[in-house]
């Protein structure tokens, strides 16, 4: 099944799709961060990942995510000043 089809009324590039890969794998890098740059909520992140990653890897990255208190702004700890969006900045040049 195609991205597309999957995130209904938002067109991503292949750069777009490489980029929310990179960030959803970033542990740094929150679910808020990558909807503020692309528009995709968690959900549709989870999405394009089954879609785009194989099997193993999306599992892997499932797991991973799972209880990253990183990937969310509000769980994290209140002494955790890294500047997410930043990280997302610098990253972006890369592409």
């Amino acid at each position: 099944m195609s991205v597309s089809k999957l995130i209904k009324h938002k067109t991503l590039t292949e750069g777009d799709i490489s980029h929310v890969i990179q960030m959803a794998w970033e542990d740094r890098t929150s679910f808020e961060t990558i909807k503020d740059r692309v528009g995709l909520t968690e959900a549709e992140v989870i999405s394009l990942m089954r879609a785009e990653l194989k099997p193993k890897s999306f599992n892997l990255w499932r797991k991973r995510m799972k209880g990253r208190v990183t990937k969310h702004r509000a769980l994290r700890h209140p002494e955790i000043k890294f500047n997410d969006r930043q990280i997302a900045d610098h990253r972006r040049a890369n592409c």
